[in-house]
């Protein structure tokens, strides 16, 4: 295959697959709190998530505490427009499933309510 046909299938393959990822820091207010993400254990405090879930897909946050209640929270991979996932998808159609990513950050209030 010619060099000048190669770069750029490589380029729109690299492209097309980084667009896919998206990432957010989930903070806790409680350095204690453990992180739960669609039901598995990842941390206290915070934690770095990344997924190649779909545009409006779904994730669920549970923070938990010994003797307090856990709470639950979640967000949507619909919060940011994602460029590279844009101009892959006009090429490839597929990236645009993952046309959105999360917001860099986001810090969620825990606050602990004793268990019953």
């Amino acid at each position: 295959m010619n060099l000048w046909i190669k770069i750029p299938v490589i380029a729109l393959t690299l492209t097309s697959f980084a667009a896919c990822t998206s990432t957010t820091m989930i903070r806790s207010t409680d350095s204690d709190a453990k992180i739960f993400v669609d039901g598995e254990y990842k941390g206290k405090g915070q934690f770095l998530h990344a997924d190649t879930k779909i545009v409006g897909s779904t994730t669920l946050v549970r923070m938990e505490k010994d003797g307090c209640e856990p709470q639950t929270y979640h967000f949507s991979r619909t919060e940011e427009f994602d460029v590279g996932a844009c101009i892959g998808g006009v090429l490839v159609y597929v990236p645009f499933l993952w046309i959105m990513k999360y917001k860099p950050e986001r810090t969620y209030e825990y606050t602990c309510s004793k268990r019953r």
